[in-house]
């Protein structure tokens, strides 16, 4: 958990510099692939991650603009990139302009349930990371370049000098 905004900012850049490298390996046609008949589209989880970081601060109290939220799933990859910078964007802005160091602590009911605010942006995070993960599966589905976010992914070893791990 978090104990200093500034820590929590340097893990939120990380983190946004992640997603968006995998939401920029996105295309128009990719995002209609499900994992299953009548389950999520690759899209749709995208569009999830990006309202997320606009709804769940709001449920914590941010003063964040939701229309996002209430936007529907993009036609394009491109929409989607857009509108994750954005939302991330404002959600960074609300964690520094709305919340002191002090404030962390503070117990907060979200989602029904008692949550520290240093809670609500780790379980932020753990979301995204979480749901990035989905789409990594639905992009190979796809037949798109997954790139590596956390270590190298399956083409990126030839980069080591090492062949291609399965």
């Amino acid at each position: 958990m978090y104990t200093n905004i500034a820590e929590f900012e340097s893990d939120f850049a990380e983190l946004n510099k992640a997603t968006l490298k995998v939401l920029k390996e996105l295309t128009d046609t990719s995002l209609g692939q499900t994992v299953s008949p009548g389950g999520r589209t690759l899209g749709r989880i995208a569009w999830h991650i990006v309202g997320t970081l606009v709804e769940m601060p709001g449920h914590a109290g941010m003063k964040i603009d939701g229309s996002l939220v209430e936007r529907p799933v993009p036609q394009t990859a491109a929409e989607i990139v857009a509108g994750y910078e954005e939302a991330a964007r404002l959600c960074r802005e609300a964690v520094k302009t709305g919340w002191a160091e002090a404030d962390l602590s503070e117990k907060i009911t979200v989602y029904g349930e008692s949550w520290s605010r240093s809670r609500v942006l780790f379980i932020l995070q753990l979301h995204e990371v979480h749901h990035r993960g989905q789409l990594t599966v639905l992009m190979r589905q796809a037949g798109l370049r997954v790139p590596g976010v956390a270590g190298p992914a399956r083409e990126e070893w030839a980069s080591y000098g090492m062949p291609e791990q399965p």
